[in-house]
């Protein structure tokens, strides 16, 4: 009989009622066994009876020939003879087939057993995974609750700080506007306090002496200080030259000069004054 094939495994979790077998059901491989044990059991029992049954033949066979030992009757003993030794035989190879049966059975039950034990890690070892999936859950929920905390508490704070620049912004341009609205009022309340304006050009200020009448025509010309000394035509005189005091200069020779003879040692000059050196005296002007 051949092994039925099982049904191919299903992803994700199992259901509850698949994880483990019942216990009163028997796994295919036992019941197999099991009834091949049995088969080779009825077998070993009906050989049995065959043999048996040729016994009794043998001993029938036997007192024949103690009663009477004809040629027939020891052939008749031969025979039964042969056949229990057949039927024996027989036996034995059944009740060999029985032992392996038994062995066969005892294997399927411990190869059950692995598999139930088996079935039984893998259920384990699903729960243990179901139970971390919902642990991790559990954590994840209170890690995000804990960083949502500090999230906000930290956003709070930088918040507060950005209304608090924000509010002393606006206060100061509100302080600001308000100053020059209460200004304004206040020149607003000063012009309306004010005397009333007159229409028209405003009165000229007066002087404090009456201003003597404009003549008409020209204004009589200014009378000079002193009568200035007739101006001479053409060009003015060259200025007379300063008293001469050296000697009037040697004519130029023409080519190289001549080289500059060593002059003697000075004389110790005069000691340095302090303060602002003596204004040199005017030279005496020639009349124009």
């Amino acid at each position: 009989m051949a092994r039925p094939k099982k049904a191919p495994a299903k992803r994700g979790r199992k259901p509850a009622a698949a994880k483990a077998a019942p216990a009163n059901e028997v796994p295919v491989v036992v019941a197999k066994a099991e009834k091949a044990a049995e088969k080779a059991a009825a077998a070993v029992t009906s050989q049995q009876a065959k043999v048996d049954a040729a016994a009794k033949k043998l001993e029938a066979a036997k007192a024949k020939v103690s009663a009477k030992a004809t040629a027939a009757a020891k052939r008749a003993v031969a025979t039964a003879s042969a056949k229990v030794k057949a039927e024996k035989e027989k036996l034995q190879a059944l009740k060999a087939d029985v032992r392996t049966a038994s062995i066969a059975v005892k294997a399927a039950r411990i190869e059950a057993k692995a598999e139930e034990v088996m079935l039984k890690a893998t259920h384990a070892v699903e729960e243990f995974a179901s139970t971390l999936a919902e642990k991790a859950e559990a954590d994840l929920a209170k890690a995000l609750a804990v960083f949502e905390s500090k999230w906000k508490s930290s956003r709070a704070k930088q918040d507060a700080a950005k209304v608090k620049a924000h509010a002393t912004k606006q206060h100061a341009k509100a302080k600001t506007a308000a100053k020059q609205l209460k200004a304004k009022a206040t020149a607003t309340e000063k012009a309306a306090t004010a005397a009333p304006k007159k229409r028209g050009r405003p009165a000229k200020a007066k002087t404090a002496t009456a201003a003597a009448p404009k003549k008409r025509g020209r204004p009589a010309k200014a009378a000079p200080a002193a009568a200035a000394a007739p101006k001479k035509r053409g060009r003015p005189p060259k200025a007379a030259t300063a008293p001469a005091t050296a000697p009037a200069a040697a004519p130029k020779k023409r080519g190289r000069p001549a080289k500059a003879k060593a002059k003697p040692a000075a004389t110790a000059a005069a000691p340095k004054r302090r303060g602002r050196p003596p204004k040199a005296k005017a030279e005496v002007k020639a009349e124009g």
